[in-house]
């Protein structure tokens, strides 16, 4: 028999074996099989480096919000209910403020460690929903204090200025307070000028933290009392230090980004090495 002839039995009787391809080259079942070991060895330390990184920014991300609820808890027990001055919103204090937010942060790192140390798809997608949906609530609510900030103002002038009604009542101990120290502090009186004190009282009367000195007759002198308006001036003081708020608040959007970075990296790569096992 001719060698050609022989040639073209020998690759029909490989092709039933599995052996020869439709080409002129052997057909191995090694190869592709090392391939998606290797890419799968692969995946699996990428997994792994994104895994460490997401649990320690994430513990760090919930013991920051320790010390968060640390501090509320602190200023609610040694101060009660300062640093209030809201009359809508008697609950919006300092002390709560900080509780709530450290609440909040824990409960979120939480959820990113355990996501992170179980590798669950479950709470990794739950983790990125919640972060995410807190990142476009915080720029929903910045674009509207932006485009909505003069009737802002005049809300929170009205607000302040019905609050002094309270001043000085039964159960509004915190309020009291803290027109104190706002005043004491920036040396100003009432929310747009000292008059707004008049209402209090129905004559003219001032508390005694407007008074420049502290004397039996400083309340009803009116040459004794600070002349700037709380409001402006705490609105000029804020203006002063906005460079260290925005370095906070760039802070706090730089760790949230990561945050949602991480656990979508996460989320995928545990995803694809499902599928490879499945």
């Amino acid at each position: 028999m001719e060698p050609r002839t022989l040639r073209s039995k020998d690759k029909q009787l490989g092709r039933g074996l599995g052996i020869w391809d439709g080409g002129s080259r052997p057909k191995s079942a090694l190869p592709p099989r090392d391939q998606d070991t290797s890419t799968m060895g692969v995946s699996r330390g990428c997994l792994l480096c994104v895994k460490v990184k997401m649990f320690v920014f994430n513990l760090i991300f919930w013991l920051g919000g320790c010390g968060v609820l640390g501090v509320g808890v602190w200023l609610a027990v040694t101060q009660g209910r300062f640093a209030t001055l809201s009359f809508s919103f008697p609950s919006l204090s300092a002390a709560g403020l900080f509780m709530a937010t450290g609440a909040i942060i824990m409960v979120v790192g939480f959820l990113g460690c355990l996501g992170a140390a179980t590798e669950h798809r479950c709470l990794l997608l739950t983790f990125f929903l919640v972060l995410s949906t807190l990142f476009l609530l915080e720029l929903v609510g910045l674009l509207v204090f932006v485009t909505c900030r003069d009737k802002f103002d005049r809300y929170a002038q009205s607000n302040l200025k019905e609050g002094l009604q309270l001043y000085e009542t039964e159960g509004n101990v915190g309020l009291t307070r803290a027109w104190d120290v706002v005043q004491n502090e920036f040396r100003c009186c009432g929310v747009q000028n000292y008059t707004d004190w008049f209402e209090v009282r129905n004559r003219t009367w001032v508390p005694e933290s407007c008074c420049l000195q502290q004397s039996d007759i400083c309340q009803v002198d009116s040459a004794s009392w600070w002349k700037e308006p709380c409001y402006e001036k705490v609105k000029r003081w804020l203006g002063e230090n906005i460079s260290a708020m925005g370095i906070f608040a760039a802070c706090i959007i730089v760790v949230q980004v990561l945050g949602i970075v991480f656990s979508m990296l996460m989320y995928c790569q545990v995803r694809r090495a499902e599928k490879y096992y499945d």
